[in-house]
């Protein structure tokens, strides 16, 4: 019966519980079990639970938006209205107008702040994610940045705002700093209770190990993390009569691309996802350093094979930086994705069976961007894009707290 449900072609279950009960189907259905056996005692879904507000949505400022992953998240729920985002970034501007409409306001977020004829809009919620670069462990003079200071902006806006929650997405080293202690001070000084986490992406769906630190607050109680709904199946044989799912892999997400075709972005030339599904020319000399790392390997393989082609500061190097030119595995999430993943010297960014790099197309993916999602800007600039988001899909667990909440 599980065999016959997984591989229905006019099934209407949800692509991710198909792929499921294709893979592993008695423990899905013992997922299954637990789900329902927790419905039939009553509660209600994010979708259904009673609200103040009625039906009507609750209103969003998305702060440092980027292009809109965190609004993305949101509005996946129905429930909620993107009404401003304000951005630095002139082209990461444009791609959040292009999908949510033309309310993100590019520009210095001190400026909008300072400017008196200006009035933020009413909204329920505040979301946003102060440049990270000031906290990053990557970052030699994080100290002294100036960027570390831009959640004070933040919290002019929340103070202005007064919405019933905000949530704040950073780097984990925010916690450990010291201004996360005055973040919290500011926050219930204005009567907000406040959730600090540190949240793994991959443990709610996204197809990438990426550990973010959300601070979660609210005038009207304790905001709870969100629920984890997957697990590391290696670690956690029985996770399913927990009621959780395996984490999602590269392969799933990525194995209906073909090969790459182009050098370049190809949007309104080809349709989706292959306008962003490029390559790069390597050289000889690059595509013989590729060959060299199996599936799950790193520099130190390229060094134990050709030592005559591994940069001189690598083997210098002996120890840390494991995921420096490191291969992807087919059957894992991946790593973090950064702004640089079409750079295998960078980190983890080689695909698990083709000698290249991930492209945009696949990074986006491995982000929980659907296909559908324009981007916009140089092919640079849309790796910045897909790099600095939230993952939609983790937002969108973010989001289901807040509507339970609320």
């Amino acid at each position: 019966m599980a065999k016959k449900l997984g591989a229905g072609k006019q099934s209407t279950i949800p692509p991710d519980i198909d792929r499921i009960l294709g893979r592993y189907p008695e423990q899905a259905y013992a997922l299954l079990r637990h789900s329902f056996s927790k419905a039939s005692h009553g509660g209600f879904s994010a979708a259904e639970s009673p609200s103040v507000y009625g039906k009507r949505k609750l209103r969003v400022i998305d702060l440092f938006a980027g292009a809109g992953g965190f609004t993305l998240g949101l509005c996946k729920t129905e429930r909620f209205e993107p009404v401003l985002a304000n951005d630095f970034n002139a082209y990461a501007a444009k791609t959040y107008n292009a999908n949510f409409g033309d309310h993100c306001l590019h520009g210095d977020i001190n400026d909008l702040i300072a400017n008196s004829s200006f009035k933020f809009p009413e909204a329920e919620v505040v979301i946003g994610g102060p440049p990270c670069q000031g906290f990053s462990p990557l970052n030699k003079q994080r100290e002294s940045d100036p960027r570390k200071q831009l959640w004070r902006a933040f919290m002019e806006v929340v103070r202005r705002v007064k919405p019933i929650a905000f949530v704040m997405e950073n780097v984990p080293e925010l916690l450990a700093s010291a201004e996360f202690g005055d973040i919290k001070t500011h926050a219930e000084s204005m009567g907000y209770l406040v959730t600090p986490g540190i949240l793994n992406a991959a443990d709610y769906g996204v197809p990438q190990r990426r550990k973010r630190a959300i601070i979660l607050a609210s005038r009207t109680g304790l905001l709870p993390l969100p629920t984890p709904t997957h697990c590391n199946p290696q670690k956690a044989p029985t996770l399913f009569q927990n009621g959780l799912l395996p984490w999602e892999t590269v392969g799933r997400v990525i194995d209906d691309l073909p090969e790459p075709v182009g050098i370049d972005l190809r949007v309104g030339e080809a349709s989706p996802p292959l306008d962003l599904h490029f390559g790069r020319t390597p050289t000889k000399k690059s595509l013989s350093r590729y060959r060299c790392v199996p599936e799950g390997g790193n520099r130190f393989d390229l060094q134990k094979k050709r030592p005559d082609l591994t940069p001189s500061c690598w083997i210098r190097k002996k120890s840390g930086g494991t995921d420096l030119f490191g291969r992807l595995w087919w059957d894992r999430p991946a790593f973090t994705i950064r702004t640089e993943f079409f750079k295998p010297e960078k980190g983890r960014y080689l695909h698990p069976k083709q000698h290249r790099p991930i492209t945009h197309r696949e990074a986006a993916r491995l982000q929980s961007f659907p296909d559908s999602f324009t981007f916009l800007g140089t092919k640079i600039e849309v790796a910045k894009q897909i790099g600095n988001a939230v993952p939609p899909l983790l937002a969108k667990r973010v989001a289901e707290v807040l509507l339970q909440h609320l």
